[in-house]
């Protein structure tokens, strides 16, 4: 994507303070624990990356739906809006923002319904996915606005290809990093870092699992705040920490049962 970041809405007004976002998350943390808050999430960022994988979606369009999924949950309760419609929705909208075309209406509800039909019966059983068409436009106007219209989302993959190609094109290095910035998607670094932040953390990581000494030097001598990096690897290996003891298929439905809910809308 081009155009500035530093002049962008991403970074003037979404990239957000660690402390306000615990603050708006009182509501939902009062119910929840920080730990099964952050699994929820996971479990819909895979909802949003199965349905862009079914829909033959770029790996950017599925990163910017996630970031939009995150974003409006950084400023309302998980009770405002199922997270069951907001995810679709997402999808649908980033699809559109990304160029990459619009997703017929009708083809957008049957995937939702295969996905959560043979890919997470573990979560919903034998439940049908519940909305339709007009859920979705309906859904998508309140995300629009709860997004202030700011919908360009500014990734780390472009940042990263740049990065790797400074140390010297590297493929095992790129694959890795590539895997470990859609890892960040699933934790909160896309609120409060730039991207650019996001892909120096994702080579670090990368180069410690490939055990790559060689590229020490070239972290040395970057001019950036290797604090705020440091404070990013730190979420994405939290995050691997807690992959290793967790069982979603055992654990997400009694943690959907507990998730703050929207009040049914009343019968017409």
């Amino acid at each position: 994507m081009a155009g500035n970041f530093w002049q962008s809405s991403h970074h003037q007004q979404w990239i957000l303070d660690k402390q306000d976002l615990i603050r708006d998350r009182q509501y939902d943390l009062a119910i929840l624990s920080e730990e099964e808050y952050q699994k929820i999430f996971n479990f819909f960022a895979s909802i949003i990356q199965v349905l862009g994988e079914q829909l033959k979606l770029r790996q950017q369009v599925i990163a910017t739906a996630t970031v939009y999924f995150k974003r409006f949950y950084a400023r309302n309760s998980l009770k405002c809006i199922d997270p069951l419609l907001l995810a679709p929705t997402c999808v649908f909208l980033a699809s559109k923002v990304e160029e990459f075309g619009v997703i017929s209406n009708s083809r957008l509800i049957t995937t939702c319904q295969t996905v959560i039909k043979n890919k997470f019966s573990y979560a919903y059983g034998q439940q049908e996915f519940p909305y339709r068409t007009n859920h979705i436009l309906e859904c998508e106007f309140y995300l629009l606005e709860n997004l202030d219209c700011c919908l360009i989302v500014y990734q780390p993959y472009r940042p990263l290809l740049l990065f790797v190609q400074d140390i010297g094109q590297d493929d095992q290095l790129l694959t890795y990093a590539w895997r470990i910035v859609n890892d960040s998607l699933r934790t909160d670094v896309s609120l409060l870092y730039p991207p650019y932040q996001i892909a120096i953390a994702s080579l670090h990581i990368a180069c410690v699992m490939l055990g790559k000494e060689s590229h020490k030097p070239w972290f040395a001598e970057l001019n950036v705040d290797m604090d705020k990096i440091q404070e990013i690897v730190r979420s994405i290996i939290n995050l691997y920490e807690m992959w290793k003891s967790y069982d979603e298929k055992k654990e997400i439905q009694a943690l959907l049962a507990k998730m703050p809910k929207p009040k049914p809308a009343p019968q017409r």
